[in-house]
């Protein structure tokens, strides 16, 4: 189980790559609970919520990205002087 503060120390290449790891093995666990070979069901729950969490952090730093992108053309626009337009 990971916890939130260590994946967002993470590269996104790595975020990526725990995220592949992670519904990979959900994929594997919910074949096992089909095929009645799963030991542990709470571990699925564990998985999802992994997966979860990595989807969340890498939301997060695409929104960082895009709000980022758009505070200097916000800028741009409070820089002008108003009595020129008048």
């Amino acid at each position: 189980m990971v916890t939130a503060s260590e994946l967002v120390v993470m590269d996104p290449e790595e975020l990526v790559s725990r995220l592949d790891e992670s519904r990979k093995e959900l994929f594997n666990l919910r074949f096992q609970l089909a095929t009645g070979q799963l030991d542990n069901g709470a571990r699925i729950g564990q998985v999802r919520r992994d997966v979860a969490r990595i989807l969340t952090v890498l939301r997060a730093r695409e929104i960082e990205e895009a709000e980022a992108w758009q505070e200097p053309a916000a800028g741009e626009a409070d820089t002008e002087d108003p009595e020129e337009e008048a």
